[in-house]
């Protein structure tokens, strides 16, 4: 993928090469292949993105962050940004409901650290964002949602904004066609898509039909995001939906070679076979340690390993090393801890069948949405909902 903000051909897609999917393009930068890391609190650290990075290319999106967060200099906010020393693309993820307060954070991501990309959350479902008018919630009111996009697009100048939405509140409450138009007269450069609503958090299965009428209802490119567990799972949805590009989130947990997969299959090629766990304590150990150094100032080790310890689950999901080995890294407290354990481990062995569509990350839902008080008596409403106390949150 080129780093630089150079010109590009006309057109939102570059030329297909024979057998392989078009590269994506935003503004000036080129995403090839279309594939883009989704924002996961807690998850999609720098240590993480660098480790997908390291497999393939793509696009690798930071933790949400409070739009409110960065302009009042909350606490644990700008640690969730890339600095200006981090790898290119720089992309972060916003969340906000106030144009002001999401311009003056756009502007003050350009000073700071040079984004390349901002992308704007209007699908988190979490209770404390939706209720304060955020996520999931703005989306049901197009053209405020036109004017927190329109004021970003402004502070962003040349560096491309997107959105990621979901379907909708709940089945009867769908939002994304009037959002995706929205979102598209206001400026921005794509939209995103998790084909379920906000109601449905992760449980049930994700509707790309969705996507497919988003697809044909906007202009700009759409990217697709939900089920897509192996590489064969993104062709599928880009041959259903004719969508641009798509959107990885629990998919990769534990499995960050999914970017490096991805980049074979959508090129043509086959997908490589399931990895035998060797490859993946060995991916293990590298990820541990870029988390102990992302830490080194805060928490050093012991707090990487903390860190860890939720992955390690994600990682051996389908693998049969038993129940003593899980307890244990459920513990593990140190790298000499995690070596020591790992290297217990038949490097040979192979995944379960079906093992690597074993479902990672959340899978709770259904939900009743939070809203603030009358906030769907008039979805025309411009009035902004108080967020004064959403600061520093991180979410997906």
């Amino acid at each position: 993928m080129s780093d630089a903000r150079a010109p590009l051909p006309d057109g939102d897609r570059s030329p297909a090469r024979p057998g392989e999917i078009p590269a994506l393009r935003l503004g000036h930068l080129l995403i090839d292949p279309p594939v883009v890391l989704a924002p996961m609190a807690g998850v999609t650290t720098p240590a993480f993105r660098a480790l997908c990075r390291s497999f393939g290319g793509g696009l690798f999106v930071s933790e949400m962050v409070s739009a409110r967060g960065l302009v009042e200099e909350g606490a644990g906010s700008w640690e969730l940004v890339p600095d200006h020393v981090a790898p290119r693309p720089r992309s972060v993820q916003l969340s906000g409901a106030d144009p002001e307060v999401v311009g003056a954070a756009v502007a003050l991501l350009r000073q700071r650290c040079d984004v390349d990309h901002v992308d704007l959350n209007v699908g988190c479902p979490v209770r404390k964002i939706t209720r304060h008018g955020g996520g999931a919630a703005l989306a049901a009111r197009p053209d405020l949602l036109g004017a927190v996009v329109a004021s970003a697009v402004r502070a962003a100048g040349d560096i491309p904004v997107t959105v990621k939405m979901r379907t909708g509140l709940d089945a009867d409450r769908p939002t994304h066609l009037a959002a995706g138009r929205a979102c598209e007269a206001a400026g921005a450069a794509a939209v995103a898509l998790h084909a379920r609503s906000a109601a449905q958090r992760y449980a049930g299965p994700a509707d790309w039909s969705a996507i497919a009428e988003l697809v044909e209802a906007v202009d700009i490119p759409v990217l697709g995001n939900g089920d897509i567990w192996e590489a064969s799972d993104a062709v599928a949805m880009m041959a259903q939906t004719d969508c641009d590009g798509v959107v990885i989130g629990r998919g990769c947990l534990g499995r960050p070679w999914l970017f490096g997969d991805l980049i074979t299959v959508l090129n043509g090629g086959e997908a490589p076979a399931p990895r035998r766990l060797g490859e993946v304590t060995e991916a293990m150990q590298r990820h541990a340690r870029l988390l102990t150094e992302h830490y080194a100032d805060f928490g050093g080790e012991e707090h990487a390993m903390r860190d860890f310890r939720k992955h390690c689950a994600w990682y051996l999901s389908g693998y049969p090393v038993g129940p003593d080995v899980r307890r244990t890294l459920a513990q593990v407290a140190t790298l000499d801890q995690l070596d020591d354990v790992l290297g217990q481990l038949d490097p040979t062995a192979e995944i379960v069948e079906g093992g690597e569509r074993i479902k990672r990350g959340h899978t709770n839902g259904p939900i009743k949405v939070a809203l603030p008080d009358g906030y769907l008596d008039d979805p025309d409403e411009l009035v902004v909902p108080d967020d004064a106390d959403v600061m520093a949150l991180s979410g997906g």
